[in-house]
């Protein structure tokens, strides 16, 4: 048996109905030419998606890390802990689902917004994988959901990465529940190289005590053990701290049921606007999704005068361009500028606030970029955990935009079916009720959109107002 992380035991801690803690994704497969051909007649598509069910269902071995699942007994005083499930039934984890016709998007994102909005059972290993059928032109879907206690979104996606290949004839790969190997050091929340809560707290503890006497303030007693100058936390404040955001209808109280939303872009459209505009890639991608924002709420009579604001993971390097020390992930706040009708002005605006936050971080140490990132994560946790508080106070900040580079090969195939697009499917929180998350593959950016059915309405209508802002943007001379 082995004991929960401290950061992974937040999610289980933190996981209720209306707030379910698993992270997923959606992946679209088309048949090739040569499958389901191997017999004198050709196999439809329906029953070559049955023949895979089928082998997964019948994998020989599961990875220890889908075979465990979590106890919090009396006897362990409180403490959530993991023990191996020896008799996994995988044909209750591994389902085997049908679109009604005519198969469409609209009819495979009903599916899957209902299926991420149900929790795992807690008395069994806590994952799914389902894969459906019906999705019309020799399509296919693979939705799989795994708790954020279990493993991280760049993990998951990595895994999902060592079950695809290059080769468009290769047979018998497996699923990555039945990837082989261990799960030391990559199990959790907390893993992959990321700092867990205990790590946090002993790294603040090494700072000397007599700081904590010198300073007032949860906020200046965090930047003086760290080591911030005041005009150091000045400067934080404005680039990476929260709490500086206009109250909107995204951070609100959540229920239970979700709504999803997918599509690509071709990532050469906003090449070319960070070419005309000189921004980064992710710049562009922040501007796309605020104009998409604004006129989302413009058109719900709902925009704030204010600008929206979204908290942005940033993974931070050395100057030189290569890792210091593994791959180091900050937070901060960009400002959307949602309340500026010119996308030229609005891109312009989202550009020196990313810049100046990424230059305040890059001059962190270790430690303070640890603790910023803590932070940035952290306070949207007393909206999500005490009741009648979202929608009470201030929003730390009003979504959550997230861009997790894919693979870098393509195209990819999985059991000689060609991979279309991967889309994520993140967490909504009390307070936090719209994740917009987007991975790139095969010269496309494959957005993710999730949101409280409720909180959020019409939440397909934002990838109208996605293309109409990529427009825009490329419009701009």
């Amino acid at each position: 048996m082995t004991a929960v992380g401290p950061l992974d035991a937040m999610f289980l801690g933190g996981e209720t109905r209306e707030q379910p803690m698993h992270v997923g994704g959606l992946m679209l497969f088309e048949l090739s030419e040569g499958a389901g051909r191997d017999h004198v007649f050709p196999e439809s598509s329906r029953d070559f998606v049955s023949r895979l069910y089928h082998e997964m269902v019948a994998a020989p071995a599961v990875n220890p890390l889908f075979a465990r699942r979590v106890r919090n007994r009396p006897v362990d005083l409180g403490y959530w802990s993991w023990e191996q499930d020896d008799e996994i039934d995988l044909e209750y984890h591994v389902r085997l689902s049908a679109l009604p016709r005519p198969g469409r998007f609209r009819e495979l994102f009903e599916l899957t917004s209902r299926l991420h909005g149900t929790l795992l059972d807690r008395h069994r290993p806590l994952w799914e994988m389902h894969l459906i059928e019906g999705v019309e032109g020799r399509r296919f879907a693979l939705y799989s959901k795994i708790h954020h206690s279990m493993i991280d979104g760049v993990t998951a996606l990595r895994w999902m990465q060592d079950t695809l290949t290059t080769d468009p004839t290769r047979t018998n790969m497996p699923a990555t529940f039945a990837l082989p190997g261990g799960v030391e050091g990559e199990a959790g929340a907390g893993g992959g190289g990321m700092p867990t809560a205990a790590e946090l707290l002993a790294a603040v503890g090494r700072v000397p005590v007599k700081t904590a006497h010198a300073v007032g303030g949860a906020g200046r007693l965090l930047a003086d053990l760290a080591g911030l100058t005041p005009v150091g936390l000045k400067e934080l404040v404005h680039s990476t701290m929260p709490f500086q955001a206009p109250k909107t209808i995204f951070n609100q109280p959540v229920t239970g049921a979700r709504r999803f939303a997918a599509q690509s872009w071709p990532i050469e459209r906003l090449e070319k606007v960070r070419a005309i505009t000189g921004a980064t890639l992710n710049d562009v991608l922040l501007a796309m999704c605020s104009g998409a924002l604004r006129n989302y709420l413009l058109e719900l009579n709902a925009l704030p005068d204010k600008a929206l604001t979204a908290m942005v993971p940033v993974s931070l390097r050395d100057r030189d361009g290569a890792p210091g020390g593994g791959n180091s992930l900050a937070t901060l706040i960009a400002d959307l500028a949602t309340d500026q009708v010119d996308p030229e002005r609005r891109i312009r605006r989202i550009m020196a606030s990313t810049a100046h936050g990424k230059g305040v971080l890059s001059e962190l140490s270790p430690l303070q970029n640890l603790i910023v990132g803590a932070l940035g994560f952290g306070v949207a946790g007393p909206a999500a955990v005490l009741p009648g508080v979202a929608g009470r106070t201030t929003p730390p900040y009003n979504v959550v935009i997230s861009n997790v580079p894919g693979p870098t090969e393509s195209p990819l195939y999985w059991n000689r079916s060609r991979l279309l697009g991967m889309y994520p499917a993140s967490i909504v929180l009390n307070g936090q009720a719209l994740n917009i998350s987007v991975t790139s593959y095969d010269h496309q950016l494959h957005f993710g959109l999730i949101g409280d059915r409720r909180t959020v309405p019409h939440l397909q209508r934002m990838l109208g107002h996605l293309e109409t802002s990529l427009a825009d943007l490329e419009n701009i001379h």
